[in-house]
């Protein structure tokens, strides 16, 4: 079959023949028809991002991941040949998080084996195009807001970068009433985004007013929640200047840089805090499954392209430059 396959110690990219897996004991097989292309596999490919867990140096992408089951090995109940199912973005095995398309196989292939756990059945109503990106670009901001920071409505947020997960964390602060929502964002599209999908405000994050204006839509007081959705050293300091009194820092971009606190002294005086968040756990795919069949939730303008697998380099190309402004490009084999 074919699949897009990172090579980590030389950083080779590139879709090509690999054998056919099969559903194992407790596993399940699915035909993959649709897979999400995150930040985390460019910067997987760039070598950026390193697996911690990965057996071998080769795996195939994709933690983002939707399809068909057509293989269900011994011992599984409750899943059956045909269902319309997506897979969360990983699991804990041995005391360990390991990450599908990174630790282990992942969906950019024509076939994927899941533990049968991780499998998630889902609505005829939902297309796999919309499904497949729950799990991360969905459910990562879902519980940075609700478990994480904990939200509260009519709560000053701030939403820095608006791309793949800060595009999501607009919507879904919007639709549990955090009032103001302030984004921010480099790119004029990505401003415009934000207001279309929630924000009450859109700024720049160099101009030079910019405190000022946190300033007027908060009243003065500050944001009570900052988030860093882009990972980005610059982004952390503007954000963290940003708090109220009791603000909490929310890191959810993931980069390899130092978390600097300018003034650590009005930090302290403020009683502010600084909290790192990652990925999600199952039961938020299932809540966001829910308020999705239920008309609270829906994907249709996060769908930015549908390209065939063989394109999987352009459309890792494409998202790495930014080109149209993606929120998630889907592969389909």
């Amino acid at each position: 079959m074919l699949a897009g396959r990172l090579h980590v110690s030389t950083g080779k990219f590139a879709v090509e023949e690999v054998d056919e897996p099969h559903a194992g004991p407790g596993e399940v097989r699915i035909a993959v028809r649709a897979a999400g292309v995150c930040l985390s596999d460019v910067h997987l490919i760039q070598g950026i991002l390193k697996p911690l867990y990965l057996t071998g140096d080769s795996v195939t992408l994709g933690h983002e991941t939707a399809g068909v089951i057509d293989e269900v090995g011994a011992g599984v109940t409750g899943l059956t040949v045909g269902e319309r199912v997506l897979l969360q973005a990983g699991e804990i095995t041995g005391g360990k998080v390991l990450t599908r398309g990174v630790d282990y196989d992942g969906g950019w292939a024509q076939y994927a084996v899941s533990s049968a756990a991780t499998v998630v059945p889902i609505p005829d109503t939902l297309s796999f195009e919309q499904a497949c990106f729950i799990p991360d670009a969905v459910s990562t901001p879902w519980a940075a807001i609700t478990a994480t920071a904990g939200v509260q409505p009519a709560r000053a947020v701030g939403v820095w970068g608006v791309g793949g997960l800060g595009a999501h964390a607009v919507q879904l602060l919007r639709m549990i009433g955090a009032a103001p929502i302030v984004a921010v964002d480099p790119l004029p599209g990505a401003r415009e985004r934000a207001l279309q999908f929630g924000a009450d405000l859109a700024l720049d994050p160099a101009d030079p007013e910019f405190a000022d204006l946190v300033g007027e839509a908060t009243g003065g007081t500050g944001l009570a929640f900052a988030f860093d959705f882009a990972g980005v050293a610059p982004v952390r300091v503007q954000a963290s200047r940003s708090l109220a009194r009791w603000g909490k820092l929310i890191l959810v971009g993931l980069t390899d840089q130092p978390l600097t606190i300018p003034d650590g002294t009005r930090f302290s005086f403020l009683e502010q805090q600084v909290r790192g968040h990652y990925g999600s756990g199952p039961e938020s795919v299932l809540e966001l499954l829910k308020l999705v069949a239920l008309n609270r939730l829906e994907f249709s303008r996060s769908v930015s392209g549908i390209m065939p697998l063989t394109q999987a380099a352009e459309a890792v190309r494409q998202l790495d430059e930014k080109e149209g402004n993606p929120i998630r490009l889907i592969l389909v084999p």
